[in-house]
């Protein structure tokens, strides 16, 4: 699945990842391929751990929203 991580000033992580944990505003949620459409908002301070190619990554934001449609997770962060 096709993960981007965009902020306003620049895109921070565009590419192919195996899973994806949110820090949603009502708890953290895992994305993986197949996973359901949906748009969630996210914590004012929080951190996203993707997975690809068997080496984990974490960013930390401050808030924000992501979509999930068709495989590709797009989140826009702070």
């Amino acid at each position: 699945m096709k993960l981007e991580i965009l902020t306003p000033q620049k895109t921070l992580f565009s590419g192919s990842v195996n899973s994806v944990t949110l820090p949603g505003t009502l708890g953290a949620f895992t994305v993986l391929a197949g996973h359901a459409p949906m748009i969630a908002s996210l914590c004012e301070d929080g951190e996203i751990t993707y997975t690809s190619e068997n080496k984990t990554e974490k960013l930390v934001i401050r808030g924000g929203f992501a979509e999930v449609w068709k495989n590709h997770v797009t989140v826009c962060a702070e």
